[in-house]
């Protein structure tokens, strides 16, 4: 790949990235009070997180009986506030072991 090219969408990347943060610091002087912006600032973080790791679970397998089997096992443990590293283990096992009993049919 020709190095210009990638220069300018490197240079183009970092503008963006740059505006995207640099614009609200300038225009928004006082501090946001209004309870709806300031809910709906809070929610961002974790809808964007979701809307990026939904497909990605359901894309992860070549069958979408597992995907949904492991996301199912995720959301146990995420909803019973266990760890991590817990949560990220038993949703792996169960899409193992799901893959493994449906080799067997």
């Amino acid at each position: 790949m020709p190095k210009t090219p990638f220069f300018i969408y490197l240079l183009v990347m970092a503008g963006v990235t740059y505006l995207v943060r640099m614009v609200p610091l300038v225009l928004v002087k006082r501090k946001i009070k209004n309870r709806f912006v300031l809910s709906f600032l809070y929610y961002i973080p974790y809808a964007v997180l979701s809307v990026m790791t939904v497909p990605a679970i359901f894309s992860a397998t070549d069958n979408s009986i597992s995907a949904a089997v492991g996301f199912i096992a995720a959301l146990v443990g995420a909803f019973f506030e266990r760890s991590l590293l817990f949560v990220a283990a038993s949703a792996c096992s169960a899409v193992l072991l799901t893959e493994w009993i449906l080799m067997l049919f």
